[in-house]
């Protein structure tokens, strides 16, 4: 099913007689396996208003996030959170919509400086279980309300709803942005330079660190950007700040920059390399310690730190639901939670997929979908 109009789409769930899966573009395939009629957003396309002036944007939900991204760029702006593509990561073929953007609430490395996906949303259309269309929050700024509603959707991965149109907030393209790179740091040597660099007047917009970067060993980077004039001085003086965790090195061509935040942010050195990943929140300053506690529970991995240690991608082996044990017995320790994001279908049976919830959060999340979705038919079982 590929309806054009919310109509059509409120039409074909309210018909339903069974399981729906809900898909965009099908390049995010995260997730418990669902099974079901696939009932696809892509014929839900087009931007419905932009205006410059007032930094928003409505788009329907189907629309390709790069036609997005165009538009945008034409008018030297930008969507805030740095949505992640998962293509190349999960081996998926198809087009990322902004729905499943929204769906995802996939957030990129500058989430710890403008926000996650949810953050910049201000309004979203969807159709619920019932085949009731519904709207909450605004087109413009001064217009929102009812946030608690649109954020509630970004991140539901269309278990409460079939978005088909969402409202964002938009920025300023930054004049200039520069990266650092400190090469050779152990992984909490990294934290702590990570640390500082969050922690200084500076206005970092990105920090991580990789397992393997330009040299032969492991390197920590970090992003500022603003004004060429901005970005020429803070880069000089967080070089002096950073100065005790060894040389660092200064990027200030805007291809390599944006190159080798694309290669992070849409976690390219797993995608070509066997094995199940993991994407983990945690608190910054306990990444490293997860990440020995691991290595002390004798789980094979390679981590990358991003969101200055916050966000930890793992690449383990994909041996079923053994790795899952330790990384969920480690993660508990630290009250933060794990993904599993890529395994084979195998595990993805075996092993629950999002973190699970304790008893109250289950029981307000039952109710939630026993309301949006009373009979069950939106991406059953993808959440556990």
């Amino acid at each position: 099913m590929k309806p054009k109009t919310e109509a059509e789409l409120a039409q074909a769930v309210a018909d339903a007689t069974g399981p729906l899966k809900i898909i965009g573009g099908g390049t995010r395939d995260v997730g418990a396996p669902v099974t079901g009629g696939v009932l696809s957003t892509r014929g839900l396309s087009g931007i419905e208003l932009y205006e410059p002036g007032a930094l928003t944007i409505v788009v329907k939900a189907g629309t390709p996030v790069a036609k997005v991204e165009q538009a945008l760029a034409a008018e030297g702006q930008r969507l805030p959170f740095e949505p992640l593509d998962y293509r190349a990561l999960l081996g998926t073929t198809g087009t990322p919509t902004i729905g499943g953007v929204v769906a995802s609430n996939a957030s990129g490395p500058r989430r710890i400086q403008a926000g996650a996906c949810r953050d910049s949303l201000i309004g979203v259309r969807f159709v619920d279980g019932h085949g009731d269309a519904i709207k909450n929050g605004g087109r413009v700024m001064k217009n929102v309300t009812g946030y608690d509603l649109v954020k509630l959707m970004a991140g539901s991965w269309g278990t409460l709803g079939v978005l088909s149109e969402v409202s964002f907030k938009v920025l300023p393209v930054p004049e200039a942005a520069a990266e650092l790179r400190i090469s050779g740091l152990s992984e909490a040597e990294a934290t702590k330079a990570m640390s500082a660099a969050m922690g200084s007047p500076f206005d970092v917009t990105g920090a991580a660190h990789l397992p393997e970067g330009v040299g032969e060993g492991p390197d920590t980077i970090l992003r500022i950007e603003g004004f060429s004039a901005s970005v020429a001085y803070r880069a000089k003086e967080l070089t002096k700040l950073l100065a005790p965790f060894g040389d660092v090195a200064v990027e200030h061509d805007p291809t390599q920059v944006a190159a080798s935040w694309k290669w992070l942010r849409d976690v390219e050195a797993f995608a070509t390399r066997d094995g199940a990943v993991w994407r983990v929140s945690l608190k910054p300053t306990n990444a490293a310690v997860f990440s020995a506690m691991l290595e002390q529970n004798d789980l094979e991995h390679q981590a990358i730190f991003d969101w200055a240690g916050g966000l930890v991608w793992l690449l383990v082996p994909d041996e079923g639901d053994a790795g899952a044990a330790v990384i969920r017995q480690q993660i508990a320790t630290f009250g933060g939670h794990a993904t599993l994001v890529r395994a084979s279908e195998a595990t993805r049976r075996a092993v629950p997929v999002f973190q699970p919830e304790p008893a109250p959060l289950v029981a307000i999340s039952a109710g939630l979908r026993k309301q949006f979705d009373p009979r069950g038919i939106l991406n059953p079982g993808l959440m556990g």
